[in-house]
């Protein structure tokens, strides 16, 4: 489990973790010792803290309820309830997430999906906040033009993982990037691109914000990057069980693709360089070992 893999690397940064659930606490005590958890899971089996949070799946109830036949209650039951049909036994489950509090318990970011099978990975939501842990499994290279750090999120992936390949990239002395916006002046803006692979959807990559550069002998003010910035690139493994079918047939999933970029200085623009890019991320199976309520 993730966060407990990360949990002394989010302590160290002065991070506390705990999770809740409507599980019982018998649950959640072999839940812990099978995986050897050692943050705090929190027993919530009556959904009243669920509820005040007000996070409660109330389509559970529906789906079970009097409305079930409902085409409308059905698709939204396939979404944020079960894609294997709902049941009693889910009734009492918040929608899931993530929420990020202060030292004074005010919460100040928060990490929902759309469907209830797709779940950030703590190294995602940390790299999204601006405060990414330790890279893993990084990809380190230089041009003529820059020096990169690449590494995914996480090493290893399941079902409805959400987690994101990062790229450093930091311009040598003299030399800008352009930025979104750029495009629209003529210029050739830093793009990364991942090949297609089954199961997995790519969002569109996150660029931060950039800064202006005055041209001078063109009279021309154009977003670009001057010092070093990450790219992020956001990928979703599919929660569909057509998907988790195919990801139990195999052990690993490889991701490539090319960083593409024009780099410039004070007078000239250098030929368009494709830097190509590639990691293997381990597949990992659900668990779905609970106890019925």
């Amino acid at each position: 489990m993730e966060l407990q893999d990360r949990a002394e690397e989010l302590r160290g940064q002065g991070l506390g973790v705990a999770a809740i659930s409507y599980d019982s606490e018998e649950v959640l005590a072999d839940f812990s010792q099978r995986r050897g958890i050692t943050f705090p899971l929190l027993s919530d089996d009556d959904s009243a803290v669920i509820t005040e949070f007000g996070i409660l799946n109330t389509v559970a109830a529906e789906a079970v309820g009097p409305n079930k036949d409902d085409p409308d209650v059905q698709a939204d039951a396939r979404q944020y309830v079960s894609v294997f049909g709902a049941s009693p036994m889910i009734v009492g489950t918040p929608f899931p997430g993530t929420f990020m509090l202060d030292a004074q318990g005010t919460v100040t970011s928060r990490f929902f999906e759309e469907f209830y099978r797709e779940r950030n990975t703590t190294a995602n939501v940390m790299l999204r906040l601006g405060a990414g842990l330790s890279p893993i499994a990084a990809i380190e290279g230089s041009t003529a033009h820059l020096n990169i750090t690449a590494y995914p999120s996480n090493p290893n992936i399941t079902v409805g993982t959400r987690f994101s390949v990062a790229v450093e990239i930091e311009p040598n002395d003299g030399i800008h990037l352009y930025a979104p916006g750029a495009e629209q002046m003529g210029y050739k803006v830093i793009g990364l691109t991942l090949d297609p692979v089954p199961h997995i959807r790519f969002e569109p990559v996150q660029f931060p914000a950039s800064e202006i550069y005055h041209f001078e002998p063109l009279d021309e003010r154009v977003p670009v990057y001057q010092q070093r910035f990450t790219l992020l690139q956001e990928a979703v493994v599919s929660g569909e069980p057509e998907a988790e079918e195919a990801l139990a047939k195999i052990d690993a999933v490889t991701l490539s693709g090319t960083l593409n970029y024009q780099a410039c200085d004070d007078t000239l623009c250098f030929d368009p360089v494709s830097v190509p890019l590639s990691f293997t991320l381990d597949v990992e199976t659900l668990d779905r070992q609970r106890v019925t309520r």
